[in-house]
């Protein structure tokens, strides 16, 4: 194999495991550090640069990061990383000074948001620094798209939504309420520079059964148009027998809803075994806490309808092969109700939109959007967020907006759309002695905190009361410290080994092996722990001077605990903070967050 490059930003990037999944990239062992020296504004400022909302994501996010998480593979528990983002924003204080500077006189460039949701809000957070015009179109009377529509006040409060998108308005954004866009053309005859399109994907899907159109009574509901009407006081109260049709994320937005507005028998009917549910683990575990029946293995049949009332569903039980592709009928049940809510997807529609505009359609009747520019087809308009490429969730709405305002800032300063500045790092040595580092690198066996909910018996007595509580100060304290510093990399300098094998001997995980060079198979086949996980990549050095042997490093299984670098006599191995400086279109303008490894520490660049 040939040597690694670890001039390149990507391949430490790829190490630190959470970072790199997460779609907006944001620095989740910084933010760590600083919660764990009580530096809460700190830890906020460096989640803003990246997510924009870390109030509200640390309660709703989907957590790709978390699965990721290099603690997994240690105690099969990852760090609870979205909530400890939750605790920067709820203990941080007044950060008003500490946010993007907006210059008095604008650029006269003038830019137009369809939608006030996550995706809109970025572009407009990114662009508002450099000068922009923002005018941010939005159907309803307040910001937030599917933030505020589609995710229940028990889990996301009104005023952290509102906290968090206020900042971005507060910048000088014109939002026009209570002003859905009906014409692309007209849009685009008001002189716009750009345009931006985050409307969502804002059409449940239906289920045409037999009996969908039998019913005279209404008490069969699309999922995110119940959720919306829930949001605003349209809807106050359901039947007591609720069926839920699908197993996503709304889905158990939609029963949980229902047992607080006075269902009492509420099951969830899923086609498919639990292991194939769409839903996240901890929702699941939420919704049964509070008395919500899951039903498997159950296909939707037929809506039973009497005299035009709905009184039941008619479904398959079915018995699945291994892998869930094939299903055997085995019987028909069929389940009373009162009240069904239809949650089985999303899709985007833009009836808003000319056809003959020279915005080209394609599948699925989707805009051709190109990945890299978020540009459609028809020069200067831009797609975000699930209205993109459909249906997916709030941190990929909100690292869409990062990219389209540097697209929207390349086009609007006449700069091609594929010139994306450049991503860099730096990497900082954190020895401070002979074996001392200016981090936390000791293994801490506390196991993953339990997140402390509000009483079974009281979360019903109000739509708008929050279940879960947050951590306490003893639990953060504690959670913080099961990070594994995975940012913090083992660099490893060729020149200055001398092959004595103490690091080898003092790897607690068996991660190191200097061997000869060879083809990646057979170096894997070689190594001292068996390599299993085939997408991170190894680290192979230069020729080590002594016997032309390499050393390979399995980055998958270092839980980056320093020793090798603590034992080896010569220096060769360095502990580095890894740093990855992500390019924003409003980067430029905002107050460096200070990456702190321990207080007071001092730390001398490596490279």
């Amino acid at each position: 194999m040939e040597p690694t490059n670890d001039q390149d930003p990507s391949y430490y990037h790829q190490v630190v495991d959470c970072q790199w999944a997460c779609p907006a990239h944001t620095n989740v062992p910084g933010y760590i550090r600083l919660i764990a020296q009580g530096q809460f504004d700190d830890a906020y400022m460096l989640n803003r640069e990246s997510n924009v909302f870390p109030g509200i994501l640390g309660r709703t996010c989907d957590r790709p990061c978390e699965p990721a998480c290099r603690r997994d593979r240690v105690d099969g528990n990852p760090v609870a990383i979205c909530r400890l983002k939750r605790v920067a924003a709820d203990l941080k204080g007044d950060i008003t000074d500490r946010l993007p500077a907006i210059p008095a006189e604008k650029n006269g460039k003038r830019v137009a948001c369809v939608g006030a949701g996550p995706s809109s809000l970025t572009v407009a957070n990114d662009l508002m620094p450099h000068g922009y015009n923002v005018v941010m179109f939005e159907q309803f009377d307040r910001p937030g798209g599917l933030m505020r529509t589609n995710i229940p006040e028990f889990r996301l409060p009104d005023k952290v939504l509102d906290s968090e998108t206020q900042v971005i308005l507060d910048m000088g954004v014109e939002v026009r309420y209570n002003s859905p866009v009906t014409s692309l053309r007209a849009l685009l005859d008001e002189g716009f520079d750009a345009v931006f399109v985050g409307v969502g994907a804002p059409r449940g899907k239906e289920l045409d059964l037999p009996g969908r159109r039998d019913e005279v009574e209404s008490h069969i509901h699309i999922g995110i148009d119940w959720l919306e009407s829930v949001a605003f006081g349209h809807v106050t109260e359901i039947g007591k027998r609720v069926l839920i049709i699908g197993v996503g994320n709304t889905a158990m937005d939609c029963c949980r809803s229902s047992r607080r507005l006075g269902g009492t028998d509420i099951k969830v009917m899923a086609r498919r075994p639990r292991e194939f549910f769409k839903a996240s683990a901890w929702e699941l575990d939420d919704a049964e806490e509070e008395g919500v029946e899951i039903v498997v293995n159950h296909a939707p049949k037929r809506f039973v309808i009497e005299d035009g009332k709905l009184v039941g569903m008619e479904f398959d039980v079915l018995e699945w092969d291994e892998g869930a592709k094939r299903s055997t009928t085995l019987s028909t049940v069929t389940v009373p109700c009162d009240d069904v809510i239809l949650a089985i997807g999303q899709e985007n529609a833009f009836p808003w939109i000319e056809r003959d505009l020279g915005l080209e359609f394609g599948e699925w009747d989707m805009p051709v959007v190109d990945q890299l520019t978020h540009q459609s087809s028809l020069p200067g308009v831009f797609f975000g967020g699930d209205a993109a490429w459909g249906p997916k969730n709030i941190i990929w709405a909100v690292a869409h907006g990062h990219a389209a305002a540097i697209s929207i800032h390349n086009h609007c300063t006449g700069v091609a759309l594929e010139d994306r500045p450049p991503v860099g790092m730096t990497l900082v040595s954190q020895k401070m002695g002979m074996s001392e580092w200016s981090y936390h690198n000791d293994y801490n066996p506390s196991p993953r905190q339990k997140m402390t909910h509000i009483e079974l018996t009281k979360r019903f007595e109000s739509l708008d009361l929050e279940v879960e509580l947050g951590f306490s100060a003893e639990q953060t304290a504690r959670e913080v410290q099961r990070c594994l510093n995975c940012d913090v990399q083992t660099a490893f300098e060729a020149p200055l080994c001398i092959e004595c094998d103490a690091c080898i001997d003092i790897c607690p995980v068996q991660c190191l092996t200097i061997t000869s060079n060879g083809s990646e198979a057979d170096l894997r086949g070689r190594l001292s722990a068996p390599s299993v996980n085939l997408h991170q990549a190894l680290f192979v050095s230069d020729a080590l001077p002594q016997t032309g042997r390499v050393m390979v490093k399995d980055e998958n299984v270092c839980v980056h605990c320093g020793l090798c670098a603590e034992r080896c006599p010569t220096s060769a191995w360095d502990m580095a903070l890894f740093d990855l400086q992500i390019p924003y279109a409003a980067s430029a303008n905002f107050i460096p967050v200070p990456q702190r490894v321990a207080s007071g520490a001092t730390a001398q660049a490596r490279r």
